[in-house]
Parts: structure tokens; sequence; C-alpha cells
């Protein structure tokens, strides 16, 4: 039976993998699910989904009910079928202790930076921050890194639940959590539209585990259980209706979900042509980089003595053999002991030295298919080696490498979609966040794929008609 879908890297206490065995998962989402399991006379089976795709997830039909800290927000409440609030939460700030004294709200930010999970209510409140305050919004893929990146200074707050909040304080001393609440909000299950009976069962069954305690005992028992959820389970149980989200001193709209799809789009085709911009820019410069790389290494290992090609296969193999996502993890929070590399450069430096090798490979078989009789010509004319490489050898690989390199460069621009995890907002991370807070990826797909074949189709162009003018002669 198909019953729960939720997301358990990085999700404790909601749902984490079990220290006694990791193939078992265990948290407080868990025992809900548990919980609604029992009620509806069912089994519930475990489906591992990202955090961002849960919503798509249940929509699809993949698992019925979506449960791992799931935020009550317009955009769902409006195109999902959510349940009744099971849990009210505080988005709270931490700081590291040394500013506990001066930075106490998101006023206090001007020109800092606030990292948050990308696609939660804390980002979009970070975003209008951006223009209330002068901060700058950072968006992550998990709620483990924002909090070490506090910690080594690469930002200054992190606006996160509080529940979240008070568990990585435990783990990681070093920052303190301001008391004053942002905003308010809920834990919800998700369940498709189409499944709103369903879903009015599972309220029942909630409903009656607020009267009864067994919500009560289950937060107890994690240590989440506080003073904001007997007033939230009085008013639920007399039926009475709650805001999805309450900003503290704020009339403010969280997402788009109050708004025409239309004025959705134009609200975030800008975010998107910026997003777009750095997605351009960072693969042009780390396909230069590779490039350059990538002869470099052919040119050793054709013409390198035996122990530097020895190296350069090695360096070879390890960059293709590894997943360009572990390099990035690795380039950027592994070496952050020794060398802090901001975000963009991080992600530069992993997209380059990755595709370098796939390019070095490129250009030494070009070079090895060269006729050697030709070589042996220019040889006999009294041309040196240098000069046979770059009159005779090189001019030849180059239009034989054309076309791989640029499948190579159309692969590095949707490859640079990998660099979200670093902090860095490129195209797609853009069109998830927007999709989330619509609550549909057709408008933001749509415009995504638009944009990308924007920016990928006059490349291919360009390299057909070089390769048309720089094709061999027939004979």
């Amino acid at each position: 039976m198909r019953e729960r879908g939720a997301h358990p890297e990085g999700g404790a206490p909601f749902v984490e993998a079990d220290p006694a065995d990791p193939n078992k998962v265990t948290g407080f989402d868990v025992e809900i699910a548990e919980l609604i399991a029992r009620g509806l006379k069912r089994t519930p089976r475990f489906l591992f989904v990202p955090y961002g795709s849960i919503d798509q997830a249940i929509e699809r039909g993949t698992a019925e009910i979506g449960l791992s800290g799931m935020e009550d927000t317009p955009a769902r409440r409006r195109s999902m079928a959510t349940t009744i609030p099971y849990y009210a939460f505080s988005e709270v700030l931490a700081v590291r202790d040394a500013d506990a004294g001066t930075l106490r709200g998101l006023g206090d930010f001007r020109g800092r930076r606030v990292g948050t999970l990308g696609g939660t209510i804390a980002y979009e409140i970070l975003l209008q921050g951006e223009q209330r305050y002068g901060l700058q919004a950072v968006s992550y893929d998990d709620d483990v890194h924002p909090y070490s990146d506090l910690l080594l200074g690469r930002v200054d707050g992190v606006l996160l639940d509080n529940v979240l909040a008070e568990r990585r304080r435990k783990n990681m001393p070093g920052f303190t959590v301001q008391p004053a609440a942002v905003a308010q909000s809920h834990y919800v299950g998700v369940l498709a539209a189409r499944n709103a009976p369903l879903r009015d069962v599972v309220d029942e069954i909630l409903r009656g585990a607020m009267r009864d305690g067994s919500l009560e005992r289950i937060f107890r028992k994690w240590g989440v259980w506080n003073a904001d959820q007997p007033a939230l389970y009085a008013s639920l149980i007399a039926r009475k209706s709650v805001p999805a989200v309450s900003i503290a001193g704020s009339a403010a709209q969280i997402g788009v979900a109050t708004i025409s799809r239309r004025e959705a789009t134009l609200r975030y085709i800008p975010p998107l042509v910026k997003a777009a911009g750095v997605t351009l820019i960072l693969s042009c410069l780390a396909m230069a980089i590779a490039v350059a790389l990538g002869v470099v290494i052919a040119s050793g290992r054709v013409y390198g003595t035996g122990l530097v090609r020895l190296a350069l296969t090695g360096y070879v193999e390890l960059m293709r053999g590894t997943p360009v996502l572990l390099q990035l993890f690795v380039i950027y929070y592994g070496l952050a002991s020794v060398v802090k590399l901001p975000a963009f450069v991080a992600a530069l430096a992993g997209l380059a030295l990755n595709y370098s090798a796939y390019e070095s490979e490129i250009y030494r078989s070009a070079l090895e298919a060269v006729p050697a009789g030709q070589l042996e010509a220019a040889r006999t004319l009294g041309l040196t080696e240098r000069q046979v490489l770059r009159l005779v050898r090189g001019p030849q690989a180059f239009r034989i490498a054309l076309a791989p390199m640029t499948n190579d460069f159309v692969a590095l621009l949707k490859d640079s979609s990998l660099v979200s995890v670093l902090t860095v907002v490129e195209l797609t991370k853009q069109t998830q966040i927007f999709a989330t807070n619509l609550g549909s990826w057709v408008i933001p797909g749509t415009l995504c794929a638009g944009m990308y074949l924007v920016m990928s189709l006059p490349l291919g162009a360009l390299a057909r008609r070089l390769e048309e003018r720089w094709k061999a002669p027939t004979a």
C-alpha cells in the first residue's frame, strides 16, 4: 500500500534513518503516518522522495500522502488536498553567538547574507526582505548546510523552522536562535486534489488524535511539544479555520498563489532571466577553462613523458569516474576547512575540472586521428614538432573535435543545474522555486525549457556553420 512520501536525508526529526537499523526510518512524521495508517486500517510503506519533489510525486500518484515537515502554504491549499495542520511552528533566526546582540531581526541584516531551504516560506520571506531590508537571500537544497555555513562565516544568519533550528543548535554549538518569531505556520499532510475524500477521512483521524492526546505524546517523545500546540488543536477541534501563514508585523502574502497565473508569471520572469544569465555566464566560463585545461592535458598525454602521461591519465579517470555532484560537494564543503571558496567560484571550478577531463579525451583522440603520413611529411619538410602541432596537426584535430566540443558545451549548460547544491541560484533552481510557490510546473517548466533552448540553439547553429566552413575539402 502506498501510504506516504518523504525525504529522509537531512530530514530529522521529521524523517531520518534509524540509528539501530539504517534500512528503517524514524521520526515524528513517521509515527504520524503510522497513526493515520491505523485509522485507515492500512499498512504504511515509506517511499524515498526528494523534499522539493514531494508535491509532484503525490500529484502523479507515486504516493498517496506526503509527510515530511510539509509547510502549510497558500499554494498548497489551492493546488493540493492538504490536511488540517497537525503542528504549529515558527520561523526563527539563527546567528553566530558573537552576533546575537546585534543581529536580532531581519532589519539588522542589510548587506548581509541569510540562508534557508529553497522553495519554503522562509525563502519567500527572505526574498521580500531583499527589497525591504537590503539583505541577500541564499538558497540551500537541505537544512543542514545552512547552519554549517553559518559557523564557517559564509552566511550571517539562517531563517528556518524552530524545530530545525533547535535540533541543529544541540548538535552544532556556536550559534544562537533568536527568540522572536519572524512568522508562524504549520505542518500538514499533502494529498492530490483528486483525493479530497481521503483527505477528509485523514482530517478526522488527526482530530481524534488531538482529542485523545496521541499527537501530543508523539511530539513530547521527540522533544518538540510546546505551548503553541494546544491553541491550534482547540481551534481545529472546534472546526475553526486557521490562516496558512502569519508574518510578524506584516500583511504581505507568501508566494504567488493568491494572484493570477499571468501576474505570477510576470513577477517571476525577471528572476528567471537573471538566473538564466547566471547559467550562461557560469557555463561559458567553465567551458573556456575546461577547453584550455583539456588542450594541456591532451598535449601532455600525446607528447609527455611516461610519468606525465600516467599522472594525467589518473586525473582523467578520477574526474570521469566520480559524479560531478560529489566533486562539487568536495570542493565547496569538503575543502572548507582549508580554503573557503565563494559558491560561484567553487561551482566554476567543479564544472571546469570535471569537463576538462572529457575535453582532453576529445582532443587526444582528435590529435591521434590525424594521419601519420601527414605528420611525417611535415617533419620531412623540416618543421619542428611545435610547428607540426601548430600548423598541421592542431588545425586538423580542431576540425575533428568541433562537433563533440559543441555537444559537451550543451551538456555543460544543462549540468550547470547541479550547482544549486552550492547555493548558486541558476535557471533550474529558480524554476523549481517558482513552481513550488505557484503550485504547478506547467508554466515554470515551459519558460525554463524555452530559455534553455534560446541559449543552446544558437550555439548549435554556430557550430554547424563552423563545421561547414572548416570541413576538409573533397577530392
